[in-house]
Order: C-alpha cells, then structure tokens, then sequence
C-alpha cells in the first residue's frame, strides 16, 4: 500500500480508523528526509496491512508543532491510538524492518497494565 498525506484535519480520524500507524514527519528541503523516503515507501509496499502516513512540516506546522517535532525526519508509531514509538533520524531499511516487527508484536493490553500499575 502507498503512503498518504496528513493533515491536522485528518490526523484522529486516522489513528482512529487503523490499528497500526506510522507517521514519517518530513519536509521538502530536508537531505535525510528525501534518503529516508524510498526506504518508507518499500516498507508501506511490503506491509500492506500497516497504514503508512507522511506529514509535510512546512504545510502542517500546527500538526507539527502538536507532536513537539523539533528534528526531522521524525518517525513516530502508533498502536490503537497509543504513541508506542517516536524517534528522529532517518532509519535504515533493516533498522525500519525492526521497528515495525516490534510494534506489530506489543501487548496493548500488557503495556495498558503497565501503565496503570504506575499511574494508579
């Protein structure tokens, strides 16, 4: 499946409609972003059943201002609604691979637990 665009008006709608969402945080002007994108699109080819999404910086500074992007590129992933991963720097396709596999096996409802556990 191919990437699409984000914006701050369909942003919740997004992560409210697929269980796994990742969020590519990138500009135009940006070196690494534009080395990052070829390895972003292969990932969203090979996992059709992720849903791969990019954010325009310059065209969505108030979205970006919201997820506190203060480096590009930013990766971040959520996990039914839940920010489970956020890191920028432009990733590798093996690195990329690792990240995915990773979100794709966490336990919500372990992780919930968790949370709970520490803020009663």
């Amino acid at each position: 499946m191919a990437t699409i665009d984000i914006t701050e008006q369909n942003f919740a709608e997004t992560l409210e409609n697929n269980e796994i969402v990742f969020v590519d945080f990138w500009a135009a002007w940006c070196g690494p972003c534009r080395m990052f994108a070829p390895t972003y699109g292969a990932a969203a080819e090979r996992h059709p059943d992720i849903t791969f999404a990019k954010v325009d910086t310059e065209a969505e500074q108030a979205l970006a201002a919201a997820a506190s992007i203060t480096s590009i590129p930013t990766l971040m992933a959520f996990k039914d609604k839940t920010l489970v991963f956020s890191q920028p720097g432009a990733l590798n396709a093996t690195g990329l691979e690792e990240v995915i596999q990773t979100v794709k096996n966490l336990d919500m409802d372990k992780l919930r637990a968790g949370s709970a556990q520490q803020h009663p």
